[in-house]
């Protein structure tokens, strides 16, 4: 494949433009969505966890999952969901219990202790729901139109991983 052949055609070269500058926003507001929640709890003084981990517990909430289903869901993006597992489960804030049909698998579901951190996320993210509203950074029409964009993107990839390579 030589240079050439790799570049945008002339009349997509704003949209490619664009398209590289959305995928940059997508991760520096992951990054940036890890900071906020490790900046909440260090405001409340809550420190032996870290964002994934707090943002894991929340997503998880009170569903009991496997360590597969969590990415299968989309809860988790990581390669290390079984370290920070591993690491919850000895700090108190999830349960685990071998499956009874697969004794491979394991369940985890979160402690009370979890609960607490999960309502700390999610009180944070309704405070950050009622300020981007109050403040006309985003209304309802917006936040539906980012939602339905970045969806059809996912399944845009996702086709991509399942029908390209």
């Amino acid at each position: 494949m030589s240079l050439h052949s790799s570049l945008p055609a002339p009349g997509n070269a704003g949209f490619m433009a664009n398209y590289l500058e959305a995928l940059a926003l997508v991760e520096r507001l992951h990054r940036l969505l890890l900071d906020v929640i490790k900046d909440e709890f260090e405001r409340v003084g809550v420190l032996e966890i870290n964002a994934v981990q707090a943002l894991l517990l929340f997503n998880i909430g009170d569903h009991e999952v496997t360590a597969g289903e969590l990415k299968s869901r989309g809860y988790y993006q990581g390669s290390n969901v079984s370290y920070n597992l591993k690491k919850l489960v000895e700090a108190g804030y999830m349960h685990h219990q071998r499956c009874e049909i697969d004794r491979r698998s394991v369940r985890v579901r979160l402690t009370p202790k979890g609960r607490d951190i999960r309502d700390v996320v999610s009180q944070l993210f309704a405070r950050h729901a009622e300020g981007l509203q109050a403040r006309g950074v985003l209304g309802p029409e917006g936040i539906t139109e980012i939602t339905t964009s970045l969806r059809r993107v996912e399944r845009y990839w996702t086709d991509q991983i399942r029908y390209i390579y």
